[in-house]
């Protein structure tokens, strides 16, 4: 992936890290050591049904990869995007490749997203299109700023909570699509994406993202 000179810029400013130790990279990317100590998921296991579809992942939410994720969600680190978003664009290219014609991305609220100042899973996307010298399409909002997922613990209050938050955005349509999050747990927050852009008339969605809970009990601070 060839790097822009503003890119290459920001890495001599601020060193890019290993999202996962923290130790400086000459560039964005997870270091030898936690490739080789990552939670990984077993082949036969990296894909999750979420409602009409299928997530992917490439790893377990647990250890360095819940801290992580939680580090970019919640300390306003959105540098950690860019090597997360390249685990998610190889385990998709893995799993997908040639099932999606345009990417996208389950979008925060405008609450969330000012509260935070960035929206997570739109980096995410960024960035592994960026492996695909190609650009995210926006084809979802979030209409209602619901309580977060991560205060529920039941399946079902989940599924409810999300219910009629999002909404698809005009070009879903005929489109095969994949949709990009940083966490799937139970699958409510993808499954309910997914059927509104199958009601907008997608033509097929498959879905990625960094880490998929390996229990049933859902972690607190996971989603959004």
């Amino acid at each position: 992936m060839k790097r822009t000179w503003y890119a290459r810029l920001l890495d001599v400013l601020f060193p890019p890290k290993c999202p996962f130790c923290g130790c400086v990279l000459n560039e964005p990317g997870v270091c030898p050591k936690c490739e080789k100590t990552l939670p990984w998921i077993e082949e036969h296991l990296c894909e999750r049904k979420v409602g009409q579809s299928v997530c992917a992942a490439p790893l377990w939410y647990e250890e360095s990869v819940r801290r992580a994720l939680l580090h970019l969600k919640f300390h306003y680190a959105p540098g950690a995007a860019e090597p997360l978003g390249q685990l998610v664009a190889r385990c998709a290219a893995e799993h997908f490749s040639g099932e999606f014609d345009v990417v996208t991305w389950v979008p925060v609220s405008r609450k969330r997203l000012r509260r935070r100042g960035y929206d997570q899973a739109r980096l995410l996307a960024e960035s592994a299109c960026r492996c695909w010298d190609t650009k995210p399409v926006a084809l979802l909002e979030k209409t209602e700023d619901n309580p977060a997922q991560s205060t529920l613990t039941e399946a079902a209050a989940r599924r409810a909570n999300v219910l009629g938050v999002y909404r698809a955005l005009p070009g879903a349509a005929g489109r095969r699509i994949l949709l990009i999050d940083d966490i799937c747990t139970t699958g409510a927050t993808l499954g309910e994406c997914v059927r509104e852009l199958y009601a907008a008339g997608a033509k097929d969605v498959v879905c990625a993202a960094v880490a998929l809970s390996r229990e049933k009990k859902v972690h607190k601070n996971t989603e959004e």
